[in-house]
């Protein structure tokens, strides 16, 4: 259990002390909640912090069950297990991803001023949330990063479910994930404070991040 993302960035940061003042490396956070945590390791790890705007694609009538997700360099993972079931649901997927699509530029234009992604080959990057339930979300930001042919790739997440756990570190190269219980109800459920973080919040905390460089 976790205070707030806050206390939970600060833990992970502990838990990542080898990637201390590593040359050339990112941290990278999944709006907005893992805005919040990536600025603890940020601070704590002393490296430079940037969003990595992916979002979620929910299935009709109920948006908080991923059916995919889409990042903001164009990757869409598909959650193959739930349209195995529900094979009508990949309909819905490409009728929402326009409008996703949306969202990510107007996030990318006030987020980064509209500027793509930095250089990613070669650098070690973390790549951090506040947590993930079926980790649609989180996989398409590692696939996307893999694309993006970085040297060392990172996950950071303070909890997560342990079948997901094993599906995100069988794709990366050092996977940190502070508590997995089983079973798991929602990331939520595992903070005393799980506010809704704002836009306005993820761009504070992308300038503080600036300010200690």
């Amino acid at each position: 259990m976790f205070q707030d993302r806050v206390e939970a960035g600060q833990r992970l940061a502990a838990a990542l002390s080898r990637y201390a003042d590593c040359a050339g490396g990112l941290v990278l956070a999944i709006p907005r909640g893992g805005v919040v945590v990536g600025l603890q390791l940020s601070l704590g790890l002393r490296l430079p912090l940037d969003v990595l705007i992916t979002r979620k694609i929910g299935a009709p009538g109920n948006p908080e069950l991923a059916v995919a997700a889409l990042a903001e360099t164009g990757f869409l993972h598909l959650n193959q297990d739930l349209l195995a079931l529900y094979p009508t649901l990949g309909g819905a997927v490409y009728e929402q991803r326009p409008l996703v699509a949306e969202e990510i530029a107007r996030r990318r234009t006030l987020y980064r001023g509209g500027r793509e992604l930095p250089d990613l080959e070669g650098r070690t990057v973390l790549v951090v949330d506040d947590g993930v339930a079926t980790g649609s979300t989180f996989l398409a930001s590692v696939e996307a990063l893999r694309a993006a042919r970085v040297a060392r790739l990172v996950a950071a997440l303070p909890v997560a479910p342990p079948e997901t756990v094993g599906k995100i570190a069988s794709r990366v190269d050092d996977c940190v994930v502070l508590e997995a219980p089983h079973p798991f109800d929602a990331v939520g459920q595992h903070y005393l404070d799980f506010r809704q973080v704002d836009d306005e919040e993820v761009i504070h905390c992308l300038e503080k991040s600036r300010q200690s460089a």
